[in-house]
């Protein structure tokens, strides 16, 4: 592996953590900047599409709408695994996500694992994601007892 490659799939790795980080702080406007303009991401759960989503502005109002009912947001980025070809890659990422809300009076914790399928392009010197397809592969749900 060259050094471009590296550095190139060091970049992308920072920008699957930004993406994640940036949504922990519900810096949902920053975090779709890290989005190509008209990016895609679509949202599978058992198979099931349950979110399709073009462009930054779509994502934000959804990513937004979606984040309010949550007190506490927290990604725990795992593998990755990227294919570079000049000017695009894709990629392969896998997310622990817990999500921490209230619900029906009571404080309930969701954990999520999440296996993202991305393609990423090069503008403007730096990575963006172009399409995220995100599959959820497991939900688990619990009250919260402190």
């Amino acid at each position: 592996m060259n050094s471009k490659e590296m550095a190139d799939k060091a970049a992308l790795k920072e920008l699957i953590d930004r993406v994640s980080m940036l949504a922990d702080k519900k810096e949902v406007h920053a975090q779709v900047q890290l989005f190509a303009e008209n990016a895609t991401s679509e949202t599978f759960a058992g198979g099931t599409l349950i979110l399709g989503l073009k462009g930054r502005k779509a994502m934000e109002t959804a990513f937004v709408d979606f984040l309010k009912n949550f007190n506490t947001v927290y990604h725990f980025n795992g593998q990755q695994q990227v294919t570079i070809n000049g000017d695009n890659a894709t990629g392969t990422s896998y997310c622990m996500i817990t999500l921490i809300g209230m619900e029906n009076g009571k404080k309930m914790k969701t954990t999520i694992g999440a296996v993202y399928q991305d393609e990423y392009v090069y503008e403007n010197n730096r990575w963006l994601i172009a399409k995220r397809t995100g599959n959820f592969e497991w939900q688990e749900k619990q009250e919260v007892v402190q």
